[in-house]
């Protein structure tokens, strides 16, 4: 039996449901200074609600300077001014609950931005409380840099040198973003702080960005180095990620969030590595980490059989899997493998991400296809995209605002919108799409909803069909007595794919498809598939209790 955590038959918000991750700077603004405002989701709870989503991920909506666009946090428990005010944050919750949506935070614990009082104070010469907040170190003698360490966003040293202390402090991303020292009692204390301030305050869940960076080695040891092109690669990061300690943390967090009923927090690994699922995730750790093999697979059955095998083998009677095609930090996927402005792949890949065993993740705008927006390098405002153009772009693109409909600025902002809207707004946008029965937008509501009416999409068990037709990706999901039966047609050539794996007759009754959809007989021993087709068949098996 796979692992099903909490009791079986208790709905699980996080687990029987839909994730959709918002990034409010882009998603409704709402007093037109052209950035997103937590009145502006609350604008939209009513269509979030008629999408079937379960819950809201929003990225960071902390005060921040933005250098790196809320990931450098300057206040803990604080809502940013162009978001609103904790007030606002407050009457988001309550009227999400009305609609039945939960509300997840997104935390990032492992740095804070250099403008944070902690870090200002911090860098001061003399001592004082905050002294050890974050990695000081001396330099090695002629001024070099305590280690070898390596930013991941300027690809050199990651250490920076602060005259007024003569140390070093150390940046895993920007030089803006000072990792703190998790091994300061008192910083432990300010993070677990965290979490009860939103608690209390009503948040659902957490997501927890790069949460596997909190302790670094504590000598400080260089990591060792290998050959690559990429200089961050050039090494192996066995001193500055994972360190032994993660290991009372996510306990300690999970801790907190079980004195409160139905809470949820999944975290977000920094260089995946082998084993950690079940490091960070179960019954007494997280309830799930995110996986991202399907970021970054090409578009062919082979490839995510090979992804969902992987995974079902990680999580095993273990930890809750994760599926994402799409996210703040990722190119679209209709983009990735999108066909021009055609959408049957996209339907597709939807019904993949819904369908599988585990907790979809969806990316505000992929319900109707938004596609990546391209951005000349004087308009560039990530700074991964500013250090690296032309070989790395940036992650802008993704992050382009909301295509709400035809009217100007996509009906995202009556004033100048922070980013680039993609050209094609006036034909791709909610409003063109929502009363389309044929529209990618309905085929993602009323894939949801083949979610919440089958227990099997939920809970069921996977088992994956062995196809001899590599065009085909197909798969079991079994409930008790009930089979749900999904199948995925690769190719644009119409094909059939075998039953052979599928030893016991069931009559099937097609429930959903892109398509038009052939029921087989009991007998049958293929079933057809036209072109770029996914088909959702439900049965019984025999007198199963």
């Amino acid at each position: 039996m796979a692992y099903i955590p909490e009791k079986e038959t208790e709905l699980l918000w996080w687990r029987d449901g839909v994730i959709y991750q918002i990034y409010p700077r882009s998603f409704m603004d709402t007093n037109g200074d052209g950035i997103g405002d937590l009145k502006g989701i609350i604008s939209r709870l009513d269509y979030l609600a008629q999408l079937g989503v379960s819950a809201i991920w929003l990225s960071p909506i902390s005060p921040s300077p933005d250098f790196d666009f809320g990931y450098d946090v300057s206040d803990y428990k604080d809502v940013d001014p162009k978001y609103g005010t904790l007030e606002d944050y407050k009457e988001l919750i309550r009227k999400a609950h009305e609609h039945n949506i939960r509300v997840i935070l997104d935390l990032v614990l492992n740095h804070t931005s250099t403008s944070h009082p902690w870090f200002v104070e911090s860098a001061k010469p003399d001592p004082n409380e905050y002294s050890d907040y974050y990695l000081w170190q001396p330099g090695k003698k002629g001024k070099r840099p305590p280690n070898n360490w390596i930013s991941l966003f300027t690809q050199k040293n990651g250490w920076e040198y602060v005259p007024e202390r003569d140390q070093y402090y150390f940046h895993m991303f920007a030089k803006q973003q000072a990792d703190l020292n998790w091994r300061n009692p008192k910083v432990y204390r300010e993070m677990m702080d965290v979490f009860r301030f939103w608690l209390d305050l009503g948040a659902d869940g957490f997501r927890l960005d790069v949460f596997n960076l909190y302790f670094k080695d504590a000598s400080f040891r260089s990591n060792p180095e290998r050959f690559n092109l990429i200089p961050f690669n050039r090494q192996e990061h066995i001193y500055d990620t994972d360190q032994a300690e993660m290991a009372g943390v996510v306990r300690d967090i999970r801790s907190i969030l079980n004195e409160y009923p139905q809470r949820y927090v999944v975290g977000e690994q920094f260089l995946s590595k082998e084993g950690n699922l079940n490091r960070y995730s179960g019954d007494d750790k997280l309830h799930a980490m995110f996986d991202f093999d399907f970021t970054h697979s090409p578009w062919n059955a082979s490839s995510y059989r090979k992804i969902i095998a992987g995974v079902e083998a990680k999580a095993g009677n273990f930890s809750w899997p994760t599926y994402v095609l799409n996210n703040h930090d990722t190119t679209r996927s209709a983009t990735r493998f999108g066909l021009g402005e055609f959408d049957e792949r996209l339907k597709q890949a939807a019904a993949l991400t819904l369908f599988l065993r585990g907790t979809p993740f969806l990316y505000y705008g992929e319900e109707i296809g938004m596609r990546e927006t391209e951005l000349k390098r004087n308009e560039l405002m990530d700074p991964v995209g500013k250090n690296f153009y032309p070989f790395h772009k940036g992650r802008d693109g993704c992050r382009s605002p909301m295509q709400w409909n035809s009217q100007t600025n996509a009906g995202f902002s009556s004033g100048n919108p922070w980013n680039k809207l993609h050209p094609n707004f006036p034909e791709r946008n909610v409003n063109a799409m929502i009363h389309d029965p044929n529209s990618l937008w309905s085929f993602y509501r009323d894939a949801i909803q083949q979610r919440k009416n089958h227990k099997t999409l939920q809970t069921g068990d996977l088992t994956l069909l062995d196809q001899k037709n590599e065009t085909v990706l197909s798969f079991l999901r079994r409930y008790k007595n009930q089979i749900a039966l999904v199948a995925i047609n690769f190719s644009q050539i119409p094909t059939t794919f075998s039953l052979a794996d599928i030893t016991s007759p069931f009559k099937w009754n097609g429930t959903f498809s892109n398509k038009p959809l052939q029921e087989p007989s009991p007998e049958a021993k293929t079933i057809r598939l036209e072109g770029e087709q996914i088909a959702l068949f439900h049965g019984k098996i025999g007198n199963l209790a």
